[in-house]
């Protein structure tokens, strides 16, 4: 007895001594540890990593930029079945300890002593937040002990929602994808609220080891995964015994699905990319920036539509250039052959492929996925050999004359058939702009930006020729003439400083006219009208004018030749100044970003540009300035609209609408063609040329290579909407003038017509003189 007595005391004395002693060692270890531990406050100002979204003014997703795919989402989006999964699956008793599990430790404990090495960590929710955002991944006694004090810290700090939130937000689950809400786009292609048990819980069984659990890449084991955690949970009581059987019966149903982008406006994107970068550096791609851009939706397709099928119309009308490559597929399987178009990629919507067999009246190809398709003769019976723009070989007359086997070629299908195509050298850009705010509402910059990346409706500085002549007649209808005005359409030599040699500028077609109307010289676009008109009214008045809407006065050719659209312009520039037309007379910018938020939701910029308002409700608009005189602005519009109606874009008669108004443009030798044209409501512009400036073509000119595109997107665009003419202000008249003089018809005269006049400046009776305003016979002949 007395010796049980003695082992009872020295026991009990090693007992405290070891207390002492480990409580010393433990504060000796706090002590030096805790100094060093990070400030658990930071966790507050979290930011994920999270991707740039670029959404159109409809919120249809065009681009994603950003590494990491992550969609952060706040505890109270996420169901309450998956914070039990995952309490399962992690931390059962997370809701109720303070950031560290006695029992999970002391069973790390033992294995550390029993292996020398650690197994399971033991680890918390708490405790892997701790280590997510603050430790290293190192498996040591260190890390270790950091994690425990620093899971003690989190705990005092955050309350348990926001400690879940933080771990739900951060961790990662495979496939590029960081979080939850993540994971289920990907594996599910659905937000998190709309998984079922089962999907919850596989996405739950995901964090421990996102390869090994991977239900894309290792489903049996991923089954396996989510049945013991939906076992786990019927265990803890968060389901019931029929849950957890339909749950436990249910198929593995994950598959990749990528992030899908629901509008192809690739030029926008990159917009949007460069406008912020500027601003916010490389976090741009981290920081969860939403874009919400002006961009249409229907339009922006519209827009996709008109140019690619404008463009593969001049392929069409100007040969078949060949096939891109031959391979010999002599003994290959399909197999081998589809492997050969492993690195092609698609341009807009032509896709690669291998001519395989050609027949008597069809060709069979093999695409990039491995199916074999086959090409009519009407799909393949275009193809003339290419010469040049201007010289085309003989026609086809079977399959074996275009195409041979193994060529690689392009194929798009049109409606219900497939057809022979080519991916276009010839460049094309378009622009349509909402005038009364100078937001774009659709911009393609190429056939393909995969092809090629420069946008050529931002970058592409060239010559928009008659396109330009507008403003010169805008310029002069504020500076005394009319519609009635009568300029000389002769031939006429120049000599001047400003010019390098002696010019002799000529109309299209080498034909004069004598004396003609500025209506009629403008919607037929006389340039030697033109040119007098601007020699007439000066050119330092023009440029000054000019300067109004935008143009870089600088870059301006101050010489006659700016009468013909001779000055280096853009796409986005020219339509800006159209805008000024459409919306009767004031300068908007343009713009294509209406908000942005940031990774919670704030609006952190949102947009306030000028805009054209007479009556604005709300006190905060910007009123665009006025830079035009309304009635020269509406007279303008009603010689515009004769372009269309008798000029040199008749053949957008074929919309059957009086509203619209526009111009052709065509540069020396077709270099450049070009049609820009409106309503009230809406202004596009259209552009076809190549990169490296060279003719079209005969017969390429502003109002057939060019007015397609315009006339495909506003048949489309303007469906079903009402018209929307320019309106007439105040102080417009129309009087029955003398269509050769130009001056008001006296009673009985034969060839009389009615023009619009501003009430302040009207024609007198007479033979001569077809204008007011004191300009003298020898500024207009």
């Amino acid at each position: 007895m007395r010796v049980l007595t003695w082992f009872c005391r020295i026991t009990i004395i090693f007992i405290v001594l070891g207390s002492i002693i480990g409580g010393i060692a433990a504060f000796a270890l706090y002590q030096h540890f805790v100094p060093q531990l990070p400030d658990v406050e930071t966790l507050r100002d979290t930011k994920f990593q999270t991707p740039l979204k670029v959404l159109s003014s409809d919120g249809k997703l065009i681009a994603e930029f950003g590494e990491k795919k992550r969609i952060p989402v706040t505890y109270e989006q996420i169901p309450e079945r998956f914070v039990q999964a995952l309490q399962a699956a992690e931390d059962s008793r997370f809701f109720e300890h303070s950031g560290i599990d006695i029992k999970g430790l002391t069973r790390a404990a033992v294995q550390l002593v029993s292996t020398g090495r650690i197994q399971s960590g033991g680890s918390t929710i708490t405790m892997q937040v701790a280590k997510n955002f603050f430790l290293s991944r190192d498996r040591t006694f260190e890390r270790k002990f950091n994690e425990i004090l620093l899971a003690l810290k989190i705990e005092r700090s955050l309350s348990k929602p926001e400690i879940f939130e933080l771990y739900v937000n951060k961790i990662y689950l495979g496939h590029r994808s960081y979080g939850i809400q993540s994971a289920a786009n990907v594996y599910y292609g659905k937000n998190i609220d709309e998984l079922n048990l089962a999907q919850l819980a596989m996405i739950a069984g995901l964090p421990k080891a996102p390869s090994a659990y991977n239900p894309i890449t290792n489903p049996s084991r991923a089954l396996e995964r989510r049945n013991w955690i939906l076992g786990r949970m019927k265990e803890l009581t968060f389901i019931s015994e029929s849950e957890y059987q339909e749950a436990a019966n249910s198929p593995v149903t994950a598959k990749y699905h990528t992030t899908e982008i629901e509008l192809y406006a690739p030029y926008i994107a990159e917009m949007v990319r460069g406008e912020l970068y500027e601003q916010y550096g490389e976090d741009l791609y981290t920081d969860g920036f939403t874009v919400h851009t002006t961009i249409d939706s229907q339009k922006q397709i519209f827009a996709n539509r008109a140019v690619r099928d404008g463009l593969l119309s001049y392929v069409k009308r100007h040969g078949y250039r060949g096939p891109e490559k031959n391979h010999n597929i002599t003994d290959l399987s399909n197999a081998e052959i589809t492997q050969l178009l492993k690195d092609e990629l698609m341009y807009t919507d032509l896709e690669p492929a291998i001519v395989v067999a050609i027949e008597d009246k069809t060709t069979k190809a093999i695409k990039k996925d491995g199916e074999e398709i086959t090409i009519e003769w009407d799909g393949l019976k275009w193809a003339k050999p290419f010469k040049s723009v201007n010289a085309y070989g003989y026609d086809p007359k079977k399959p074996k004359d275009v195409v041979a086997l193994g060529d690689v070629i392009r194929v798009l299908y049109v409606e219900d058939h497939w057809e022979l195509s080519q991916v276009p050298k010839v460049q094309g850009a378009m622009v349509a702009m909402k005038p009364q705010t100078g937001a774009i509402e659709a911009l393609v910059g190429g056939f393909s930006f995969a092809y090629n990346n420069f946008n050529r409706a931002t970058q592409a500085y060239r010559q928009p020729g008659s396109n330009f002549k507008p403003f010169i007649y805008a310029a002069a209808l504020e500076n005394g003439y009319t519609p009635a005005s009568v300029i000389n359409d002769a031939p006429i030599v120049l000599d001047s400083t400003n010019m390098d040699n002696s010019w002799r500028p000529e109309n299209s077609g080498r034909s004069f006219a004598g004396p003609t109307r500025l209506r009629v010289g403008l919607y037929r676009s006389r340039n030697l009208v033109s040119i007098r008109l601007l020699r007439a009214l000066g050119i330092g008045t023009a440029i000054e004018y000019l300067g109004r809407f935008g143009f870089d006065t600088t870059k301006l050719p101050h010489n006659l030749s700016l009468s013909l659209g001779s000055a280096d312009v853009t796409p986005l520039e020219l339509i800006t100044g159209y805008a000024a037309f459409a919306n009767g007379g004031y300068k908007v910018t343009p713009n294509f970003i209406k908000k942005i938020e940031d990774g919670y939701g704030n609006t952190v910029f949102e947009a306030n540009y000028p805009i054209v308002c007479s009556d604005c409700s709300d006190e905060q608009a910007t009123k665009a300035p006025r830079i035009m005189d309304s009635r020269a602005n509406y007279l303008l519009y009603t010689i515009l609209q004769d372009v269309i109606r008798r000029g040199t874009a008749t053949a957008a008669r074929v919309l059957k609408r009086n509203d619209l108004a526009g111009k052709t443009g065509t540069t020396n030798d077709q270099k450049d063609a070009w049609f820009t044209g409106y309503n009230r409501e809406l202004v596009a512009t259209a552009w076809v040329g190549y990169d490296q400036p060279s003719t079209l073509g005969k017969r390429e000119y502003g109002g057939t290579a060019a007015l397609p595109l315009w006339i495909n997107f506003m048949r489309d665009a303007l469906k079903d909407t009402p018209e929307a003419p320019v309106l007439k202000p105040g102080g417009i008249i129309q009087l029955r003038i003398d269509a050769a003089t130009g001056m008001r018809a006296s009673a009985g005269s034969g060839n009389t017509i009615y023009e619009y006049f501003s009430s302040d400046k009207t024609p007198g009776y007479g033979a001569s003189a077809g204008y007011s305003g004191g300009k003298s016979t020898e500024d207009i002949f």
